[in-house]
């Protein structure tokens, strides 16, 4: 993006004096303060306020729900369009990658090392704060590429490798060490790092993909759609109708991807309303573009076929409150079953850990099967921390960043009483 377009766009900011957009943000970043230095051409101070917060600018500025989040704060909403804080975030952190803007970092060495357990937005921010203060920290990922969700779970149309790859070596240049193609509870334990580590930090995401345990979901054809992006291993759609049962960003990146690889329709069925979708607008608007159709207020309740998938029947629902609780939730409304002919079937509904996994850790769970921390983020194991979405973190990366830098904060305390 032009310099002089990202000066626009700062112009539109009324410098308020309550920081809405700092609050709807989920890591606090100072967007006023930072776009004031814009505003006065001072891009690389911008750039540094921003790191006092986070070090992912060039990722959330792309793929946050802005609209949701510091966006949806902006006071120029209510009678305009909000400050397009996303853009201007991502200008900075690409241009902190272009021009070599290092994160700034105390150059006092600390005598204790950190294991950092996976590579996505939580186990990133974590290892980059620790880094950044001092510690020596080394990341184990079981992939050969970092980046967790953000590389395996996100699409390239919405964030280019590329530029997730410098973001990535810019952290790295912290100077944290990397081991790759490493398997937590198969090449190694936790155990086995507590004997070289002084903390651990797992931050191994939740990417198993829910399950509505409804009739026919067994049959071929039916597919998690974190699975799906993540091993991006897909079936051909050329000709094939797909329903893609969510309303996330996730059921919005298998449903973009799935009709760019050529499937004849998808259709998006979502219990709820379309105001009520989690997923980003842009992300919903940029589908309805691209011939993507929503079934609003529909939901999924039978697929059915001999083996494989060849019909679902849905349902409508309508919203109502429910005995003691403001909220609207969807109500089947019945008699209103219909059929669709159908050839696949995508999961997007949720998701959570992997159970085989987590039994061989010997931490102990919540209720949810998450991952249980205390308030300073550590596990029922000592020494040993978590965050992001496998302790059930806000399914955004900005909240998973959160969570990895609250436990930096929390391991840091360890550290210094240990």
């Amino acid at each position: 993006m032009e310099i002089d377009e990202i000066k626009l766009k700062a112009s539109h900011c009324l410098v308020c004096l309550k920081k809405s957009c700092q609050s709807g943000c989920p890591l606090q970043n100072d967007t006023m303060e930072a776009i004031k230095l814009v505003k006065e051409e001072r891009y690389k101070e911008a750039y540094e306020l921003f790191c006092e917060t986070t070090v992912l600018q060039s990722i959330c500025g792309r793929i946050c729900p802005h609209e949701k989040q510091c966006q949806g704060k902006c006071i120029r909403r209510i009678k305009s369009e909000p400050v397009q804080i996303g853009s201007i975030e991502a200008f900075l952190g690409d241009l902190a990658i272009e021009n070599n803007w290092q994160i700034p970092k105390n150059n006092e060495i600390k005598n204790k090392k950190v294991a950092v357990i996976g590579s996505g937005p939580s186990s990133l921010t974590c290892a980059a704060f620790l880094a950044r203060e001092g510690y020596s920290v080394t990341i184990y990922e079981k992939y050969h590429e970092l980046g967790g969700l953000l590389n395996h779970g996100i699409p390239e149309f919405r964030l280019p490798k590329e530029i997730l790859k410098k973001a990535i070596h810019k952290i790295l240049d912290l100077g944290i060490d990397v081991i790759k193609g490493v398997e937590l509870g198969k090449d190694y334990s936790i155990e086995q790092l507590q004997e070289n580590y002084d903390a651990i930090y797992l931050g191994i995401g939740a990417n198993v993909s829910t399950k509505m345990n409804i009739e026919g979901e067994e049959l071929a054809g039916v597919y998690g759609g974190n699975e799906l992006l993540e091993n991006n291993t897909h079936p051909d759609y050329k000709n094939k109708c797909v329903a893609v049962i969510g309303g996330g960003n996730v059921a919005m990146d298998t449903a973009r991807t799935i009709k760019k690889l050529g499937a004849k329709k998808v259709s998006v069925i979502y219990r709820r309303a379309e105001e009520q979708m989690p997923a980003e607008r842009k992300e919903i608007e940029d589908a309805k573009k691209e011939g993507i159709e929503f079934l609003f207020q529909n939901n999924i309740v039978k697929i059915i076929g001999n083996n494989k998938v060849e019909k679902i029947e849905c349902i409508k629902t309508e919203l109502k409150k429910k005995e003691g609780d403001d909220r609207l939730s969807p109500v089947n409304v019945e008699g209103s079953n219909y059929i669709l002919d159908m050839d696949y079937v995508v999961m997007a509904v949720g998701s959570k850990p992997e159970e085989k996994l987590l039994e061989k850790l010997n931490i102990k769970l919540n209720k949810w099967g998450q991952i249980e921390i205390d308030e300073n983020n550590m596990t029922s194991m000592n020494g040993v921390f978590a965050g992001g979405d496998i302790v059930g973190a806000k399914s955004t990366v900005a909240w998973a960043a959160k969570s990895g830098r609250d436990a930096s904060y929390s391991i840091i305390k360890y550290l210094n009483h240990k």
